[in-house]
C-alpha cells in the first residue's frame, strides 16, 4: 500500500525497533529492580525530553496531513470514475469488487482479532499505566460510540467544522460528494479543481514521505519510552498483534482470493499463482502498489491475456483505490488497541469500523505510511488516543510488504474478473 521504500530503509527501521525494544527493556528490568532513585529519575528524565518528543513530533508530522489527504484521494478517485466512456459499465463493475473484497479481507481481520485478542496479553499493570498516561486525550467513555447521531451526522452542517473536529465520516461523505459533483459541472472548471486536488494529494504525500524518513529514528524513540517505562511485557502483546495480522493475511491470500479466481476469474488458482509471482515479488520488495503498477500491467496483458484498454483501466485505479490487506490491517489495529485501552467494542462500532476500514482504504492513495494515521484517527472515534499507534509502527514495515503484496494479487484478480466478464472486449475467458 505504502509508497515505494528501499529495502535500506526496512533495515533501519527494524535495527532501530531492536535496539530501543532491547535497549528500554534492558534499563527497566535494571534499573526499576535496583531501587537506585537517582538512576531511575534520570531514565524518566531522558524519556520525558528527549525520547518522547521527538516520537511526538513524528506523529504530529503524519497527522498533520490526513485530513487532506482523506478528502483530496476520495474526491479524485471518485472523480476517476468519470473519465472513460466505458466507465458507467467497468468502473461500476470494478469499484463493487473492490468494495466487496476489501470488506471480505476486513471481515477476516476482525474475526481473526476477536478470536486471538492480542491486546489482552497486555498486563494489566501496564495497561492501566497507558490509560492513566493517556486519560486526558483518550476521554475512555468513547464518545464516538456507534449509534442514531453517528448517521445522522454523517452529512454536516458545516464542512469545515467538520474537518477541524477530524469526523471521518463527515469528512469522507463530503469529500464523495464533491468527487460526484466534478463529474457533473463544466469540464473545464472540473479540471481546475481536481488538478488542484491531485496537487493536496502530491503534497500530502511529501509531509508523509518526508515523516516516514524519519521511521527510524522515531520508532526507536517510541519503542524505547514504552519499554523503558513498562517492560517488555508490552512486546509480547506486539507479537500475538502481528501473528494475527499475518494469519488474516495468509487467509485472504491464499483462500478467498484463490476461490474469486477460480469462480470469478474462470482460471485455475494455481496456475494464476504461477503466472503472476514476480508481481507478488516486486510488491513484496517495494511496499507499494504504485511502483508494482508497470510489471503488474504487463503480466496482466501477457500473462493473463488481459486487454490492454481494460488493463490501463482497472490496474491504475486499482492501485489506488484496491488495497484489501490494507482494510485487514487496518480492522485488526483498531481493534487491538481498543483492547490494550480496555474499550469495548460492541458489534455496532465494529460494524463501523469495518465501514471506516473499507472506505479509507478504497479511498486512500497509496502513499508510505499513510494507513497509520488514518488508523489514529479511526480510534478517536472510540475514544482510543491515535497516539496509540506508536505501539505498532516498529512493526509496520514488516506488515507494511506482506499487505502490499495482498493488495496487489487482489488488483490482479480484478484485472481477470473484469476482463472476463466484458466480453464484448474479450470474447473468450482468459488463460486457462
Amino acid at each position: 500500500m505504502a509508497g515505494a521504500s528501499s529495502p535500506v530503509s526496512h533495515v533501519r527501521v527494524l535495527v532501530g525497533l531492536v535496539a530501543g525494544a532491547a535497549l528500554g527493556s534492558f534499563l527497566n528490568w535494571y534499573l526499576m529492580g535496583s531501587g537506585n532513585e537517582e538512576w531511575i529519575a534520570a531514565l524518566k528524565w531522558v524519556v520525558r525530553n528527549l525520547t518522547k518528543p521527538i516520537g511526538q513530533i513524528f506523529l504530529n508530522l503524519l497527522f498533520m496531513a490526513i485530513i487532506p489527504l482523506v478528502f483530496a484521494s476520495l474526491a479524485v478517485g471518485v472523480t476517476r470514475l468519470g473519465g472513460t466512456a466505458n466507465v458507467g459499465r467497468v468502473g461500476a463493475k470494478t469499484l463493487a469488487y473492490f468494495i466487496i473484497t476489501t470488506a471480505f479481507a476486513a471481515v477476516i481481520g476482525l474475526c481473526f482479532v476477536n478470536l486471538i485478542r492480542p491486546g489482552d496479553r497486555v498486563p494489566e499493570e501496564q495497561r492501566q499505566q497507558l490509560i492513566d498516561k493517556y486519560r486526558g486525550e483518550s476521554k475512555i467513555e468513547a464518545k464516538g460510540k456507534f449509534d442514531i447521531d453517528t448517521l445522522t451526522n454523517v452529512v454536516p452542517r458545516n464542512p469545515l467544522e467538520a474537518f477541524l473536529k477530524k469526523d471521518m465520516l463527515a469528512v469522507i461523505f463530503t469529500s464523495i460528494l464533491v468527487g460526484i459533483a466534478l463529474t457533473r459541472i463544466a469540464p473545464d472548471r472540473a479540471k481546475l479543481v481536481t488538478e488542484f486536488l491531485e496537487g493536496v494529494n502530491q503534497i500530502t504525500d511529501f509531509i508523509i514521505r518526508l515523516a516516514m524518513s524519519l521511521a527510524p529514528i522515531a520508532v526507536f524513540a517510541l519503542i524505547f519510552s514504552t519499554t523503558a517505562e513498562l517492560g517488555y511485557q508490552v512486546l509480547l502483546a506486539l507479537g500475538a498483534f502481528v501473528g494475527t495480522v499475518l494469519a488474516g493475511l495468509a487467509v485472504h491470500q491464499f483462500v478467498v482470493l484463490p476461490i474469486l479466481v477460480a469462480t470469478l476469474g474462470g482460471m485455475n488458482p494455481l496456475i494464476f499463482f504461477a503466472k503472476i509471482q514476480n508481481v507478488m515479488l516486486t510488491a513484496f520488495s517495494t511496499s507499494s502498489s504504485s511502483a508494482t503498477l508497470p510489471a503488474a500491467m504487463q503480466c496482466a496483458e501477457n500473462e493473463l491475456n488481459v486487454p490492454a484498454p481494460i488493463s490501463k483501466f482497472v490496474l491504475p485505479l486499482s492501485a489506488s483505490m484496491n488495497h484489501n490487506g490494507t482494510a485487514l490491517f487496518e480492522g485488526v489495529t483498531v481493534m487491538f488497541l481498543a483492547q490494550v485501552f480496555n474499550v469495548n467494542l460492541t458489534l455496532p462500532d465494529q460494524l463501523l469500523v469495518l465501514l471506516m476500514c473499507v472506505l479509507t482504504a478504497t479511498g486512500m492513495a497509496g502513499v508510505p505510511g499513510g494507513s497509520l494515521p488514518l488508523i489514529g484517527l479511526i480510534l478517536t472515534m472510540f475514544g482510543v488516543p491515535a497516539e496509540a499507534i506508536f505501539l505498532v509502527l516498529g512493526v509496520d514495515r514488516l506488515l507494511d510488504m506482506c499487505r502490499t503484496t495482498v493488495n496487489v494479487t487482489a488488483d490482479m484478480t480484478t484485472a481477470l474478473f473484469v476482463a472476463r466478464t466484458e466480453r464484448d472486449i474479450m470474447p473468450a475467458t482468459a488463460g486457462g
